[in-house]
């Protein structure tokens, strides 16, 4: 019997309509598109401005863009996963109520997060859930409300986040395509450096609290940057070591979109020229849990069966991460 792997055979996405440009951040902060561009590579950002709508609303709708591109029947899904950093609400699953507003009716599901690497993270747990045999079809998404924890009066975290979600669809493959291998990693030293304080249960909320700076994103800046730009990149160069593979033989890299001159420093550790690497950060900003799948809605119709992709991400907590895959279809 021929291995079964996980492939990915269907994609979506959604994205707020409301468009956060440098222009308009320069109205609200002391900054400006040169200062924001060179840093980061960020021209625009989407943000969910509409009042009581959360991750599950675009979670919802790109998931129904993936089905209704496929002609999909959501009561053939078996699992949905919800990868995010945002959930709607503190205790309810976020992913329970996606998949019953899609109509996954025969599915069960669940959110796990490991911020800018929970797709990332979710790969691999959709993976052993397809392997096992048990499941045919699992629905990755990865969705991110950020506005929802940014302080747009500080200069370092507004510029850089955005709002969006993608969906990918698994299934199994015994023709050798799908994930291949994977390298992850975390280190629960670096929660400092990136957290949000205030809200979990080690400094809850309590009745009467005035929010603060707390309640919002913390980065300190360079230590993040410093991390990002060697894990992501070693453990890029590790799986491909590990996997006797060259720069020539890989297609893609779909690298977390955090920052250009982090993606960047990706691809040149591994000797990758910039046609093949995948980018829209300019556009988006960082969407967190959804820069992976974003990326695959973007660049589908470039995609060939059989190309090889390095996946990598890193994120809070820290958590870091490289994934290699062989893309399962063309376009159609």
């Amino acid at each position: 019997m021929a291995k079964i792997t996980a492939a990915i055979t269907a994609v979506g996405k959604y994205l707020p309509e409301y468009v956060l440009t440098n222009e308009i951040l320069e109205s609200m902060v002391e900054t400006n598109d040169e200062w924001i561009v060179s840093r980061t590579g960020i021209k625009e950002r989407r943000i969910l401005k509409e009042e009581g709508k959360g991750t599950s609303f675009m979670a919802i709708k790109a998931a129904e863009d993936l089905l209704s591109k496929n002609q999909l029947d959501p009561k053939e899904i078996d699992l949905v996963i919800i990868a995010s950093a945002t959930p709607d609400m503190q205790a309810a699953n976020t992913g329970a109520y996606v998949a019953s507003e899609i109509g996954a009716t025969n599915a069960f599901a669940f959110d796990m997060d490991s911020a800018c690497s929970s797709f990332l993270f979710g790969m691999s747990v959709v993976s052993s859930f397809i392997e096992s045999g048990k499941y045919k079809k699992v629905l990755l998404i990865g969705a991110d409300k950020n506005s929802s924890m940014i302080d747009y009066s500080d200069r370092a975290t507004c510029i850089i986040f955005g709002d969006g979600a993608g969906a990918v669809l698994f299934e199994p493959n015994e023709e050798g395509y799908g994930l291949q291998d994977e390298y992850l990693r975390t280190d629960g030293e670096g929660r400092q450096y990136l957290n949000v304080l205030k809200g979990g249960s080690a400094y809850p909320i309590k009745k009467g609290d005035i929010p603060d700076e707390d309640f919002f994103v913390h980065q300190d800046g360079r230590t993040v940057f410093k991390n990002a730009v060697f894990n992501m990149a070693d453990v890029s160069e590790k799986i491909l070591e590990r996997n006797n593979l060259t720069k020539n033989d890989i297609s893609w890299l779909a690298a977390h979109q955090a920052n250009k001159r982090i993606i960047d420093a990706t691809a040149n550790r591994v000797g990758l020229e910039e046609s093949k690497v995948m980018m829209n950060i300019e556009k988006y900003g960082n969407t967190t849990s959804a820069t992976l799948p974003l990326l695959l809605a973007d660049y589908e119709s470039k995609l060939k069966k059989g190309d090889k992709i390095i996946f990598a991400a890193f994120g809070g907590g820290f958590s870091w991460g490289s994934i290699y895959y062989k893309w399962a279809y063309n376009s159609k």
